[in-house]
């Protein structure tokens, strides 16, 4: 299978191109800048078509969550016309389109786990956006999945796994939001699974439709920051004490979710496969950085 994936550096395209070159069968095309830009739509077609994929991931987006706040416009055009042109393109090759978005087309007030018959509410320019862009993909490419995922982290890019390590080597204490929940998820599970849906879809055995996929179990930030100190410390990397703060300890210029739990059953059952817990994952990818210093 053929499978173009958009967003060279992103840390979903370099998950699956580590993945695949593993996985028979597979050959991953990636698709960036200066050939594939989001906001001409031309290159958009162009860069898809000449891939020929039997499967496109849609995977590049605008994620900056603050500067978004003052730059909606580019969000939009991003994340909400970036994304219906991909699926367009994909419809155009006869290709079906896996799309990630994010926890964030929620309001974030609920006080359980979030299912997809959810009603949304964005709160933040980047989660209007994210929802303009599912909406694009449902409307241009009927052979779609959605995948809704939430606080990813990998051994590669800018994400909070890295950051805490960073943080840790230069200090003895962080202070970390403790008021906000969610489902730690690794990139590098979000590619396996991509892997298994690209499998089913080949076979016709994938259905369309919005689906969450996630790490296993919940934390805090300030509970995943412990984690990952923890795990660090036990391998001789940076460790710190961590101090738990309220978000309005912390202002951000968009305001974050209190809730970012996804409920990921609608995904395990209809597909047969469900991500690690995110101690587990997490803990591998700590190991992965400390090992590769």
């Amino acid at each position: 299978m053929r499978i173009a994936v958009t967003g060279i550096e992103g840390q979903v395209a370099r998950s699956l191109a580590e993945r695949a070159a593993f996985s028979e069968g597979i050959e991953l095309v990636r698709l960036g800048r200066p050939e594939l830009d989001l906001c001409d739509r031309a290159s958009v077609s162009r860069s898809i078509a000449k891939a020929r994929p039997d499967l496109v991931v849609s995977a590049a987006a605008y994620t900056a969550v603050d500067r978004a706040e003052d730059e909606p416009d580019l969000a939009m055009a991003v994340n909400a016309a970036g994304a219906g042109a991909v699926a367009r393109a994909a419809r155009d090759a006869g290709a079906p389109v896996i799309h990630l978005s994010t926890d964030y087309v929620f309001a974030g007030d609920a006080d359980r786990s979030y299912r997809e018959t959810d009603a949304t509410g964005p709160i933040t320019v980047y989660g209007r956006s994210k929802l303009a862009g599912e909406e694009g993909i449902a409307t241009e490419n009927p052979d779609h999945i959605i995948l809704r995922t939430a606080w990813v982290y990998s051994p590669f890019g800018h994400n909070f796994v890295r950051t805490m390590l960073r943080l840790a080597a230069a200090r003895d204490e962080i202070s970390v939001v403790s008021d906000q929940v969610g489902n730690p998820t690794s990139a590098l599970d979000i590619a396996d699974a991509i892997l298994h849906l690209s499998r089913l879809l080949s076979s016709g055995r994938a259905p369309s439709g919005i689906y969450h996929l996630a790490g296993t179990d919940e934390t805090s930030w300030s509970g995943f920051a412990e984690h990952i100190f923890s795990i660090s410390g036990d391998v001789g990397g940076p460790s710190s004490r961590v101090i738990p703060i309220s978000s309005a300890d912390y202002p951000a210029k968009a305001r974050r979710p209190s809730n970012s739990r996804l409920d990921t059953s609608k995904f395990a059952d209809a597909f047969g496969w469900r991500a690690p817990d995110w101690r587990i994952s997490s803990a591998a990818v700590v190991r992965r950085l400390f090992s590769e210093v």
